[in-house]
Order: structure tokens, then C-alpha cells, then sequence
């Protein structure tokens, strides 16, 4: 079923984390940090977090050895709650993003390639009650939570993203405020690419318009 048919008789939207609903780049720079010192590792955490997205085991690798992620890994997500959290920043028209969602009777969820306890912590500290957060999946891997979940439309900043949403079969509505550009996200299959999650509301108010009644 194409995407842009597809009925809203159980809407579902999805939400990625990183750069799309927050702005980590402060708290996941003094995670870094904190990780570099405490390790003995030199990391350019400013370089760290241009690249947020993919899993953390993708960025471990260019600052330590194969056999030292599983290791560096357990530390930072235990060092991330103490650094990275209060950091964190709502991104612009997020917590809007998912009232709008709700408002109209459907549900929100996040698909997350971040640890889902740390991810969790961030919404909780930020006051955002989306209706599930689903963690530790990147890429096509999103797809089965969002399949799992009913979504039709996934919102996200990351080329990654755009691939998780069409493996699922789901609206990729991108958001060019993380690290891949408006053409980026159009060459990799995005539907839509917004500037920022502040236009997601007349978006999607026009595309639930659009959209079969719900049963």
C-alpha cells in the first residue's frame, strides 16, 4: 500500500531523536568529553557530534580499538545520564510536533538508534509524552518498530532515516536540521523535507486532511 494512501484508521507517526525531536550535541559533547578524560583517549567531541545518527558503536570505532567498544560503549551510556541529559535541548516545535499527533486522535512514538533507557531519560527531563520509545534500531532496522507500530509516516533528519521509513512502507517526512542537507534527504527518498519540526503542524494538518476518515 502506497504511503500517501494509506488509511489513518490507527494513525501512527513516528519520530527520530537526535537532531529531529532534541538538540544532544551539548549534553553528548560533555558525554565525550567526560569519556576521553576519564579514558586517556584523545576524541574531538566537536567533530563527534556533527555525525549524530548512527549507533554508537559506529563512532566508538574511530577513536578506539575493536576489541575496547563493547567496553567504552557500557561506560559512556553509564557516564550518559550524569552528562548528556540536562544538556539536551527540545528542538524547535518538538513537543508540538507530537501534541499535534495526539490531538488529532493518533499516536506518537519514537524509533531511536540511542540506548532506549537514555532515550526514555530524555523525554522524561524535557516533559515530552510521546506514547512509546523504541530504541537500539538505525536504518532499515526502524522499520520493523514501525511496522510493529502501525506507523504510515516517519519523521526524521538522517538519510538512515529516510531508509527506515521506506523499508516500512511509511511516509519518510524529513527535517533538514540534523547533519544531512535538504538535497541529501530528497536523493535518498524523502516524501517531504521540512526546514524544522515548526512546519510539521500546517504539514501535517493538511495531510490528515488528506487522509481517509478513520474508522
Amino acid at each position: 500500500m502506497s504511503p500517501m494512501t494509506a488509511t489513518s484508521a490507527a494513525l501512527t507517526v513516528g519520530f527520530d531523536l537526535d537532531m529531529t525531536l532534541i538538540d544532544s550535541r551539548p549534553g553528548i559533547r560533555a558525554c565525550w568529553v567526560e569519556l576521553s578524560e576519564r579514558t586517556g583517549t584523545y576524541v574531538d567531541a566537536d567533530l563527534v557530534v556533527t555525525r549524530l545518527g548512527p549507533p554508537l558503536q559506529a563512532e566508538m570505532a574511530n577513536w578506539f580499538a575493536a576489541d575496547e567498544i563493547p567496553a567504552m560503549s557500557d561506560l559512556y551510556r553509564r557516564l550518559y545520564p550524569e552528562y548528556a541529559i540536562t544538556g539536551t535541548l527540545a528542538m524547535p516545535g518538538a513537543r508540538e510536533a507530537i501534541a499535534a499527533v495526539q490531538a488529532a486522535g493518533g499516536r506518537a512514538v519514537v524509533v531511536t538508534a540511542k540506548w532506549e533507557p537514555n532515550a526514555k531519560l530524555h523525554m522524561r527531563h524535557l516533559g515530552m509524552a510521546p506514547d512509546a520509545v523504541i530504541g537500539d534500531l538505525w536504518a532499515e532496522q526502524k522499520a520493523d518498530a514501525l511496522r510493529e507500530h502501525g506507523a504510515s509516516v516517519y519523521v526524521g533528519d538522517h538519510v538512515g532515516d529516510v531508509r527506515g521509513a521506506r523499508r516500512a512502507e511509511a511516509l519518510a517526512v524529513a527535517v533538514a536540521t540534523g547533519p544531512c542537507s535538504t538535497a541529501e534527504l530528497t536523493e535518498a527518498g524523502a516524501d517531504v523535507v521540512l526546514d524544522d519540526l515548526t512546519q510539521f503542524g500546517e504539514w501535517f494538518a493538511d495531510y490528515e486532511g488528506r487522509a481517509p476518515a478513520r474508522a
